[in-house]
């Protein structure tokens, strides 16, 4: 039989005994219930006292649960208890062995004695109890002596563990001026001891700082309101410190706390107020109109929705010439112009401005009224303004056949200014490029200077511009629409060249063409033709006109029997007038052939050489004639071919030619083009150059404008003068006053030895003030030879010129 024990269990063995029988029972009976297989010779060691049909195995184990403080801070392993086996003789024959839960790293036995002891601390927060199984083998042979079973080792609790707030700290918030007890917030506190055991879990809170404002509740922890009309404008944060105690508060329990932060909200219980009772402002009177005037601010002590203010108008004598609106994030009220303003008829104005909160809280309308008034003063400034018209537009209708000079429209403007200055009137030239109107400086006559076209032109859209003469930079305008009026003055005529045929077996009045005619005049009855047979031709005897008074003819044969032989066309003069005032008129002419037709009136041949025709050539004949053109053309691609490789020889010496050669590019920048150089023998004598024959020129362009020398002889070239050269230039130039501005080279003369102008070059000038030094010049090399001597440092006496 199995025993277990604490030596240091105050319980006698007695009692220790019964103790172990009934929590072995109750091991047992929980066992049968649950219908978990019973241990071998567990059930047999509780019946043992009943009689058995067949032989029973005495129960060596009573199974009990071991139980040990927490949180042991000794320095031994703490000893939990003791098991022994009824077969165990004391002479250590018998091996006890731990298993399960912790064993071997919590729990340690002594295999010899079966006591167990604790090596680790224990913390029943972390863990409340153990399984353990326990076996006693045999140490020789290892065999078990008695069946593995299970025992559980509880840890006891004690009160190690403060009270916390998992979700501190907390924030909170309230509305200001909240009767007392007022819920604001519930804070609750955790316990890791055991609450079945004693009072160590048993928590009461407390407020160390928030009063008198606030309090809590003992046991539920809700903090609500303790004083009454806490303003929000007087204080609107607070730090409450909540204690949780356990031990149900006792003296020596443990305790801890958190802070739980209230704020205050707002409620609109502040009304508004102007700190200004007048406001002086000004305004230019050219404001536009929704320009800006001045700002008024009523201010209120509440926050968000409950500061929102709504400014209006309420009196004064500038309502109708001044809006007020409300700016929603800065809550001020913003004076705009809401018509235009003149400093000539009024100098000043006076508003009665309101502010009020459109959020109200009818528990604290007692604390109103929630609106204030202010006075604004607003001055209108004077402001040089430009000359104004009146009217604001102008519409002219004026025919055009209107003489020019006359007089269309008084145009009138006149300065809004007190001063009145004179005023000037003048015509954008960029709405009337044409210019075909003039208006009188002084009077402001319009006036037409070109002769209309209401063909051209039917509309003219022109501004008129007046300007103060005493601040030309004040200028006003108006625009002026001109419709010109139609005029008789464009005869009918055929829209196209109409052109018939008649055919040789024709009968007498037969159709052989409609025609039609256009106007470009649009009168306003409509336009309505008239067609009749020139005067010349009003004897025809070929052909008549029927009008169908639609605007439209008929052209009619009055014979029958007309002959290509004798006569293939006719010339038919129309005469056709219109119903405008005066009545004008025009003579189109029909073009009719005569043609040969079959039987069906379709046309065969309207040639009449096809009746004189010779003999078709034959093919020889065309053959030879194409084959002496191809021989002709090829003879004059061969001479132009050799024309073009001629050399033609240099009217200059053997000597060596240091001239560049001059080239004209056709773009600025210059070009891939420019591969032929002007002749440069021109240069060295014009003279033989000119009686050599023409000088060679660029064969791939000529120049837009011609040189002078078709102006000047070349023996004059030394008189003439630049200034007759520009002169000749801008009068060539002002003949063709569309040419675009192209940029060209031109040779203007000949200068140098051997040229009849002589040298133009200032290297010969009697005087020089210059002191700049071209001793620079004799390290050019041998092209600036000459320069170097006539610049350059000179050893010996100035010489005299």
């Amino acid at each position: 039989m199995w025993t277990s024990g604490r030596m240091s269990n105050a319980k006698s063995w007695l009692g220790l005994g019964m103790s172990l029988y009934f929590w072995g029972l109750m091991d047992l009976t929980t066992t049968v219930l649950s219908g978990t297989p019973t241990p071998p010779g567990k059930l047999e060691a509780f019946l043992s006292d009943k009689p058995q049909s067949h032989s029973r195995t005495k129960r060596s184990w009573v199974w009990n649960q071991f139980f040990v403080l927490e949180e042991y801070t000794g320095t031994d392993p703490l000893y939990v208890g003791k098991l022994h086996s009824d077969m165990d003789r004391g002479d250590g024959s018998i091996k006890y062995i731990l298993s399960g839960e912790g064993a071997g790293v919590v729990f340690t036995i002594d295999d010899t004695t079966g006591d167990i002891h604790a090596i680790q601390r224990l913390d029943r927060e972390e863990r409340a109890q153990y399984t353990l199984r326990a076996q006693a083998l045999d140490r020789r042979t290892g065999r078990p002596m008695e069946p593995e079973s299970e025992f559980i080792i509880k840890i006891q609790d004690i009160n190690d563990n403060e009270p916390k707030f998992l979700d501190g700290p907390y924030v909170a918030t309230v509305p200001e001026m909240s009767p007392v007890g007022t819920s604001v917030i519930q804070v609750t506190a955790t316990d890791a001891d055991d609450p079945t055991y004693g009072n160590s879990a048993r928590v009461m809170y407390s407020i160390l700082q928030g009063q008198p404002y606030f309090s809590v509740d003992s046991k539920t922890g809700v903090i609500r309101t303790a004083l009454m009309n806490m303003d929000r404008e007087a204080k609107e944060y607070y730090e409450v410190i909540i204690q949780a105690k356990d031990m149900g508060g006792q003296l020596g329990g443990l305790a801890g706390t958190t802070t739980v932060n209230i704020t205050l909200s707002d409620v609109n219980d502040n009304p508004p107020r102007f700190p200004q009772k007048h406001y002086q402002m000004s305004v230019l009177e050219s404001a536009p109109v929704s320009s800006t005037v001045g700002r008024v601010f009523a201010k209120d002590l509440d926050e968000g929705i409950n500061a929102e203010m709504k400014y209006t108008i309420v009196d004064g004598d500038g309502a109708d010439a001044f809006d007020i609106n409300t700016d929603p994030h800065f809550q001020v009220g913003i004076i705009t112009v809401k018509k235009p303003l003149s400093f000539e008829t009024k100098k000043s104005y006076t508003l009665k401005v309101e502010g009020a909160n459109p959020h109200l809280e009818m528990r604290f309308l007692n604390l109103g009224p929630f609106q204030d008034t202010t006075t604004v003063h607003i001055s209108v400034e004077d402001v040089d303004e430009p000359p104004v018209f009146e009217p604001g537009s102008y519409f002219v209708e004026v025919p055009e056949d209107v003489a020019i000079g006359t007089t269309i429209q008084i145009i009138s403007a006149k300065d809004p200014d007190v001063t009145n200055n004179s005023i000037r009137y003048s015509i954008d030239r960029s709405s009337d490029p044409g210019r075909f109107f003039y208006v009188d400086i002084t009077t402001g006559a319009l006036m037409t200077a070109r002769p209309l076209d209401r063909e051209e032109f039917s509309w003219h859209n022109i501004t008129v511009l007046a300007m103060e003469m005493n601040n030309p930079s004040q200028v006003g305008s108006v625009p002026v629409t001109i419709k010109v009026l139609d005029v008789n003055d464009n005869a009918p005529k055929f829209p196209r060249f109409y052109e018939a045929f008649v055919c040789e077996n024709a009968k007498a009045g037969q159709l052989i063409q409609t025609v039609s005619a256009v106007d470009q005049d649009d009168p306003r009855n409509g336009q309505h033709f008239y067609y009749s047979l020139a005067p010349e031709a009003a004897n025809n005897p070929n052909f008549t006109v029927r009008d169908n008074q639609d605007n439209t003819a008929r052209i009619l044969t009055r014979r029958s029997g007309f002959r290509q032989q004798e006569q293939s066309v006719f010339y038919l003069p129309v005469l056709i007038s219109d119903n405008g005032q005066p009545v004008l008129s025009s003579t189109g002419t029909l073009t009719i052939q005569v043609c040969s037709c079959d039987d069906n009136s379709h046309v065969l041949s309207c040639s009449p050489e096809a009746y004189m025709l010779p003999v078709r050539l034959s093919r020889g004949a065309l053959i030879a004639i194409l084959a002496c053109i191809f021989v002709l053309l090829v003879l004059v691609l061969l001479i132009l071919s050799m024309r073009r490789h001629r050399k033609q020889p240099y009217i200059i010496d053997d000597e060596e030619n240091i001239h560049e050669n001059i080239v004209r590019y056709d773009d600025e920048g210059g070009g891939e083009e420019d591969t032929e150089a002007f002749d440069i023998a021109a240069m060295w004598n014009p003279r033989e150059a000119q009686a050599g024959g023409a000088s060679k020129t660029r064969q791939d362009m000529l120049p837009e404008i011609e040189s002078l020398s078709r102006y000047v002889p070349q023996t004059c070239a030394v008189n003439s003068t630049v200034h007759s050269y520009v002169l000749a230039k801008l009068y060539e130039a002002d003949m063709d006053l569309w040419a675009a501005p192209f940029d060209s080279l031109q040779t203007y003369m000949f200068e140098g030895d051997g040229s009849v102008a002589g040298s133009l070059s200032s290297l010969q000038s009697a005087t020089s003030d210059s002191e700049q030094s071209f001793d620079f010049l004799t390290d050019w090399g041998p092209r600036f030879r000459k320069l170097a001597e006539l610049y350059g440092a000179s050893e010996g006496p100035a010489p005299l010129w």
